[in-house]
């Protein structure tokens, strides 16, 4: 770094912080207590993920937030999904045998993308993961938010959105019918999106103006280029909060502290009793994360399990 970028660098983060404080008490009126429980695609290690079934069980088991996946469908209808395809949660392969592409390598995948929400809408989401959840189905978001509103708050991951031109657009056009669309309107249905596309963001907060909480998701992988102070001064200017891999916590505890110090909540994911290094167990885990590491959240596939 020259010393021109520094000084640049070391302003910005003085105006960030001079207006830090106003924007902090905007964001936090209403905002619930910390640290947050956020239900990674629903309570998924007890019911099939991304479905209502798994969010409701969420709730049940105390989660402050549900996490979701949302993609679109052939005919743009907004869904939850993780992957892109539909083969691992669904038994599309049964149903639509003959609709698969065939990649490079010689794999058969079923795109969302290439099904309309009616066809979308045959397939059992639920008896991949336990036959008693035979009959489960993909949710519409607008289903999701229905099915949800006054139990739980909504975290919203934007999927691929470079494959879904305009779907920042739909995602907020769901909310505004529903009164969802500024911070903390309903107490009791918080919402936050968050994505790992910096452009995504960028869309919500710039192009739509919104002032709905964001988060910015990123890997290990990538954690260098996001833990530099500028870096950090940079998402600032967009974000309220980073989501982190939470490995990146525990080995960037400088920039943890000031990710806090500039305003920025930190989120990290996954907790998972199935996926434990190091701890006697997840609980002891995200207690460490809690109370050492002071996060203000964990995303876990086990809500009921997190220290209270």
């Amino acid at each position: 770094m020259t010393v021109r970028d520094a000084i640049a660098a070391a302003a910005m983060l003085c105006t960030i912080v001079a207006t830090s404080g106003a924007v902090a008490r905007q964001q936090s009126s209403g905002a619930p207590k910390k640290p947050w429980v956020v239900a990674h695609r629903g309570a998924s290690a007890y019911a099939p993920e991304n479905t209502v079934p798994a969010f409701e069980l969420a709730a049940q088991h105390g989660a402050t937030f549900v996490e979701f996946d949302l993609q679109l469908t052939k005919d743009r209808q907004v869904v939850c999904l993780h992957d892109n395809s539909l083969e691992r949660t669904t038994d599309i392969e049964q149903v639509f045998p003959d609709r698969a592409r065939t990649t490079t390598g010689g794999t058969r995948t079923w795109m969302l993308e290439d099904f309309t929400l009616a066809e979308v809408k045959r397939l059992d989401a639920g008896a991949w993961f336990d036959a008693k959840f035979r009959g489960t189905r993909i949710p519409t978001f607008g289903e999701t938010i229905d099915a949800l509103r006054g139990k739980i708050g909504l975290f919203i991951e934007v999927k691929s959105p470079e494959r879904y031109e305009g779907i920042e657009r739909l995602i907020m056009a769901a909310l505004s019918s529903r009164g969802l669309d500024k911070p903390w309107a309903d107490p009791r249905t918080p919402v936050v999106i968050q994505s790992f596309s910096l452009t995504s963001l960028k869309i919500f907060s710039g192009t739509l103006k919104t002032t709905l909480p964001i988060h910015f998701l990123y890997g290990a992988k990538d954690a260098a280029a996001y833990t530099t102070p500028e870096a950090l001064v940079q998402l600032k200017t967009f974000a309220t909060g980073i989501s982190p891999e939470k490995v990146v916590v525990e080995q960037q505890a400088a920039a943890m502290e000031q990710a806090r110090n500039i305003g920025l909540m930190v989120t990290p994911y996954t907790f998972r009793a199935s996926a434990v290094s190091g701890y006697p167990d997840v609980t002891a885990e995200m207690r460490h994360y809690i109370e050492k590491l002071r996060v203000d959240g964990v995303i876990t596939d086990n809500p009921d399990l997190v220290p209270r």
